[in-house]
């Protein structure tokens, strides 16, 4: 077999996996700063070399075929391969380190910022761009070196650090009264959307009957719960470490004890960007601090 076959163009395989992610020419053309007619023309192209049908065209619409789905999987990791490789090389080259992390809102402004400077005192020269992410990261079609995640449990085909189990307070308004356990099935409960155990978890934790739980209004950041506490909207369950601050200044009160989730915080990475300067360099110092 002709090892060239085997290893198409570039330009092809960039066309097809834009197109393959976004199951469209014209927004695949859009991203590489194409026309439609070039896209079309160069998965075409790449059909034909392979002898393969990558996608089904019904009318302006193409989907992928189940080959097509399997081949855009395998080369979107392999380009993310070699994007880390041109990243690795240009750090070494110039000396500098850039991280593109992802990290959630509120821990990223709330624990993670207010440390960084730490970061860059012990490694000057290295930048670290944040990004705020609350759904999961796909690594294989973003930017995104690493990303620091909250879960139960360690992700299939990352690489997972441990940070920390997360602890979770009863906060209500500042100048209210504490709230022993059975007080709290007469309040209005918040919620931060992606945690919707919280609540059942913790009324369980106190042998407390799910059905006395009034549950209110949810919020997608934890920011947003914590505000609508301190307006007198209803008492949160959040992670502690997300409100150190307003606790120490009096701005929300707590009661009760830390309760200990089934979650834990995770910086996150695929295999491949193991070896990145950068990387290396925050993971030792955040698992530092931690």
């Amino acid at each position: 077999m002709n090892y060239r076959h085997l290893t198409p163009s570039m330009s092809l395989l960039l066309a097809f996996e834009a197109a393959a992610r976004h199951e469209s020419y014209t927004r695949a053309a859009e991203e590489l700063s194409l026309t439609q007619s070039a896209v079309s023309r160069q998965v075409q192209a790449l059909e034909k070399s392979l002898g393969l049908t990558l996608f089904r065209r019904e009318g302006r619409q193409v989907q992928l075929t189940d080959v097509g789905r399997l081949y855009q999987r395998e080369v979107a990791e392999a380009l993310g391969k070699i994007r880390s490789a041109t990243l690795q090389a240009l750090a070494f080259q110039s000396g500098v380190g850039t991280l593109r992390l992802a990290t959630l809102p509120t821990f990223g402004s709330k624990w993670l910022l207010p440390r960084l400077h730490r970061f860059y005192r012990a490694h000057p020269g290295m930048l670290v761009h944040i990004h705020s992410r609350i759904e999961p990261i796909d690594f294989a079609t973003s930017e995104i070196d690493a990303a620091i995640a909250v879960g139960t449990g360690e992700l299939r085909g990352l690489v997972c650090h441990r940070l920390q189990a997360e602890e979770l307070v009863v906060i209500h308004a500042p100048g209210t009264a504490p709230l022993a356990p059975a007080d709290v099935s007469g309040q209005v409960l918040l919620n931060v959307a992606d945690n919707p155990q919280a609540w059942p978890e913790w009324f369980s934790h106190h042998g407390l009957a799910h059905r006395a739980m009034h549950l209110g209004p949810s919020f997608e950041l934890t920011s947003h719960l914590v505000q609508a506490v301190r307006a007198g909207i209803g008492i949160g369950l959040v992670p502690r470490v997300l409100v150190e601050e307003e606790l120490a200044k009096g701005e929300l009160a707590w009661s009760g004890e830390a309760f200990a989730s089934r979650r834990s915080y995770y910086l996150t990475y695929p295999p491949r960007n193991e070896g990145l300067p950068s990387l290396r360099a925050f993971k030792g110092w955040l698992l530092g601090q931690i």
